[in-house]
């Protein structure tokens, strides 16, 4: 696999309350999320190992973080990907919620 894959498909699945990452067909990652309050919550994210280092679940977050800002929710990272990911990216830092 190439460090970039060729096709990245990013979608919420929100029946699953999750959004996945679909490399070429196959499931390589997802986070899930609880909504309410005006708040999404982003819990826990799995990458398939055969697709870890790959950057698939950066984009997957990046995505997720992105659709938040469009629908106006503000972020509870729970998840510690999130959170660092949050923390390396300081454009999405406006979102989260403070306690």
């Amino acid at each position: 696999m190439a460090d970039q894959p060729s096709t990245v498909l990013i979608t919420d699945h929100d029946a699953a309350h999750r959004y996945e990452a679909h490399v070429d067909g196959t499931l390589a990652a997802y986070v899930t999320y609880e909504l309410g309050d005006g708040a999404i919550t982003f819990v826990h994210t799995k990458t398939e190992p055969l697709f870890e280092g790959h950057g698939v679940a950066s984009r997957l977050v990046e995505v997720a973080l992105d659709d938040a800002r469009d629908r106006g929710l503000s972020v509870i990272a729970v998840c510690p990907f999130v959170a660092s990911y949050i923390d390396h990216h300081p454009a999405y830092a406006d979102l989260v919620r403070l306690t």
